[in-house]
């Protein structure tokens, strides 16, 4: 069966990493470190979901998703909000711009993510939702100082 695919649009290489952490065994993921990056290269990349980051340098999230759904080949893609901004009314605003899921950094439970994730996939493929393997901490990241790797639990 086909990995289904991830676009990551994150700044923060620590961040990225952590994704790739929670993600690579799933999925597969296609990185972008801006919002024109992303913009240029997300039609190739044809991603079946995107994890955007709202706090980008110069053109942020929320313009990035704008352009996102402008874009043909772009605008059914489910995208979720990563950020740091988590107070009062961000969430609902964040889903009012046209985000489909808000999930705040940093990601302490990737169990969150992992479900509106697969939740989202799921509701794009027109599937019932499957449930998602509880997955562990069983070494930290060399290269990612907040994350670990991850592991299916058995």
């Amino acid at each position: 069966m086909k990995r289904m695919k991830i676009g990551v649009v994150e700044d923060n290489e620590d961040n990225r990493l952590l994704l790739h952490a929670f993600l690579d065994e799933l999925y597969k993921v296609v990185d972008f470190e801006d919002g024109p990056a992303a913009l240029d290269g997300l039609p190739a990349a044809s991603p079946d979901l995107i994890l955007l980051d709202i706090s980008l340098p110069g053109m942020d999230g929320v313009e990035v998703l704008e352009q996102i759904r402008l874009d043909g080949r772009l605008r059914h893609l489910p995208v979720i909000a990563l950020t740091a901004h988590a107070m009062s009314g961000d969430r609902e605003r964040l889903l009012a711009a046209g985000f489909d899921e808000y999930i705040s950094k940093p990601i302490v439970d990737e169990g969150v993510l992992l479900e509106a994730i697969a939740r989202l996939l799921d509701r794009k493929r027109g599937t019932p939702p499957v449930a998602v393997p509880a997955r562990t901490c069983v070494e930290p990241a060399k290269k990612a100082e907040a994350g670990c790797r991850v592991a299916v639990a058995s």
